[in-house]
């Protein structure tokens, strides 16, 4: 069986991650994908088309597997209005790709423990860390209509009950014994929503699954204080985002930070480092490329069902950092190229 994937250019520092990380899915999946590199998106797409997603690349994506995608955006296209940004390829591709978006966005929260110390969180609140973030990725704010004047701006932000069911499903699956669902109940209609529908699902599909409901700001706290708590976390688009963000501090660096974005049984996914496309560093060689090499290690295992390849490069990633890898973001002084020549070398080992 062979998968089709196409591997998206994109801005910044995408460029320089991209290759390598193409070798490492070669690597385990060898003559099993087919990866098509001729399609671009984000700023790079609106350079050389004039749009940051156009249909033929939207096409290419929903016929595939699966997307690979490392960051879109820059100061370059700030000026752009936000329908034409380079952001709106990323909502456009999670939004439009599959029979109904892609809804569901894993983000795990696992540190290395060779890592601990390199998060400013200190060491015994994060250590055994093992969270996975279910973000609702299709809906809220980011895709509610979007009202602009020179002295105003608003976002509808609203779910329906079917919305936060079909994600609520992914979160409850995925949790062995307990889910907290992270939402502002206290202040937004919204949040109530979420806090009915999923209380309500909880009831008919999963009551042997513990649910604790706890409001989101407390949530981000609690990552930081209390991490060891969580099993899964699942919460609304914009929370999600966040609490993302407040996860890979615990990790050493957003650039330890892999996603996959699922929707419905049989749709492509939508793979992806939760990091930006750090147009500071571009093209200086010192961009991490573990969060990517570790989105397709959960391409392997969400998208392929391949679980002993995503093992072996999860095994590849920490073996390079307990052998002293570090780059800039963590520390350390080794370059994109070092740090992908050190994966290969332990990830060879292993498949």
């Amino acid at each position: 069986m062979s998968f089709e994937i196409i591997a998206l250019k994109s801005d910044g520092i995408s460029t320089e991650i991209m290759e390598p990380a193409l070798e490492v899915l070669r690597a385990v999946m060898a003559g099993e994908v087919e990866i098509h590199e001729e399609y671009s998106v984000g700023g790079i797409s609106i350079d050389n088309c004039g749009d940051p997603l156009t249909d033929e690349t939207l096409d290419a994506c929903q016929r595939s597997d699966g997307v690979l995608l490392v960051a879109v955006g820059g100061p370059k296209w700030d000026h752009l209005d936000l329908s034409k940004s380079p952001e709106a390829a990323l909502l456009g591709l999670r939004k439009r790709m599959g029979k109904d978006g892609l809804y569901a966005n894993l983000r795990p929260v696992k540190p290395l423990p060779a890592l601990y110390d390199a998060s400013p969180i200190r060491r015994e609140l994060i250590e055994g860390t093992d969270v996975l973030i279910v973000r609702e990725s299709a809906g809220g704010a980011y895709f509610g209509r979007k009202t602009k004047t020179s002295d105003k701006g608003s976002d509808l932000w609203e779910y329906t009950t079917s919305e936060v069911e079909r994600v609520a499903r992914v979160a409850f699956g995925a949790a062995k014994t307990k889910v907290a669902s992270a939402d502002k109940a206290n202040v937004l209609a919204s949040g109530q929503q979420w806090r009915e529908a999923v209380g309500a699902l909880h009831q008919r599909e999963f009551p042997h699954i513990e649910l604790t409901n706890v409001l989101a700001d407390n949530a981000a706290m609690q990552l930081i204080d209390e991490s060891r708590k969580f099993e899964v976390i699942l919460t609304e688009n914009t929370f999600g985002d966040i609490l993302s963000d407040v996860g890979a501090k615990i990790t050493g660096s957003i650039g330890m930070l892999p996603s996959i974005t699922l929707g419905a049984e049989d749709d492509p996914f939508l793979a992806e480092p939760v990091h930006g496309s750090a147009p500071d560093i571009a093209g200086q060689g010192s961009a991490n490329p573990l969060a990517t090499f570790l989105s397709i290690a959960l391409m392997c295992r969400h998208g392929f069902k391949r679980e002993a390849q995503a093992s072996a490069i999860e095994a590849a990633v920490e073996r390079a950092i307990n052998s002293g890898l570090r780059t800039p973001d963590l520390g350390g002084n080794n370059s994109t190229k070092h740090a992908a020549k050190t994966v290969m070398r332990e990830l060879v080992k292993l498949v």
